[in-house]
C-alpha cells in the first residue's frame, strides 16, 4: 500500500494474483513496507491483511518508530537457505548498530505489550473509517475515502461524477482552515492525507473528525 502515492489498497485478489505470476513465471515477490509495515495498517504488516505471502518483505523506520535509523529486509526460509553454502558480500557500515537494535527490540516489546496493533485496527475500523466515509456523504468536495487501519487519503474532487481533481487553491484554503482548529494536515495533489499516529484515542479522533467536518464546511461555503 503505497502512502505519498496515494495510501492505495489493493482490490480483492490482486495481490493473490500477483503472487499466482511470481510462482508460475519463477519470479520471487517483494513487497515495500516502509510506509506501511508496523501497524499502519492494523496489521503488523500490511500483506499481512491479504491472502498473498511475499518472499522478501523491505522495512524500516516504523520498526522502531524512527527513534534510531534502521531498515532492514525479512527473507523467506526457501531465500534464507541459498546462504547456507553460498556467501552474501553485502553489508552497511552501521548494519546491526547495538543502538538501533536496542532500539527495534524495545519499540516491538512496547508495541506488543500495550496493545499498539489491536488499537489502530480497532480506530480504523470502527472508528476512523466509518467517521471518513459519512464526512464524504456529507461533503461534496470528498470524492473517494480509501484506507485500512489508520492510513487514509481523501482525494477531493469538483463533482462526484467527473472526479475532476481540485485546484491547488482549495487545497491551501483546506489547509489553512484545518490548522486554525489545531490539526495539522498532509496533502499531495488533490488528497488529503489521515495518517494518525497508532495510539490515537477514540477521543482524539472525534476531535479530528469534528475538525475536518467544520473545515469542509467552511471551504465548500467558498467555492
Amino acid at each position: 500500500m503505497p502512502g505519498t502515492a496515494g495510501v492505495l489498497v489493493p482490490p480483492p485478489g490482486y495481490l493473490e494474483g500477483v503472487r499466482a505470476l511470481c510462482d508460475k513465471y519463477g519470479i520471487l515477490l517483494i513487497f515495500d513496507e516502509v510506509m506501511c509495515g508496523f501497524g499502519r495498517t492494523g496489521q503488523w504488516f500490511a500483506w499481512q491483511g491479504f491472502g498473498a505471502t511475499p518472499d522478501l518483505v523491505a522495512f524500516a523506520k516504523g520498526v522502531n518508530s524512527g527513534y534510531v535509523p534502521a531498515g532492514g529486509v525479512l527473507i523467506s526460509e526457501s531465500i534464507a537457505n541459498v546462504f547456507e553454502d553460498q556467501v552474501f558480500p553485502g553489508g552497511l557500515t552501521y548494519s546491526g548498530h547495538p543502538l538501533a537494535m536496542a532500539a527495534i527490540v524495545g519499540s516491538i516489546d512496547a508495541m506488543e505489550s500495550e496493545r499498539v496493533i489491536e488499537n489502530a485496527r480497532t480506530i480504523g475500523a470502527e472508528h476512523l473509517g466509518p467517521g471518513l466515509a459519512e464526512l464524504a456523504a456529507k461533503h461534496p468536495l470528498i470524492g473517494e475515502v480509501r484506507g485500512l487501519g489508520v492510513f487514509w487519503a481523501l482525494d477531493l474532487v469538483t463533482d462526484a461524477e467527473s472526479r475532476q481533481a481540485v485546484s491547488g487553491a482549495v487545497i491551501l484554503q483546506l489547509k489553512k482552515e484545518l490548522m486554525a482548529r489545531g490539526l495539522l494536515p498532509f496533502s499531495a495533489d488533490n488528497r488529503i492525507h489521515v495518517v494518525p499516529p497508532c495510539i490515537i484515542t477514540v477521543d482524539e479522533v472525534a476531535r479530528a473528525l469534528t475538525i475536518y467536518d467544520e473545515a469542509f464546511t467552511v471551504v465548500e461555503a467558498t467555492l
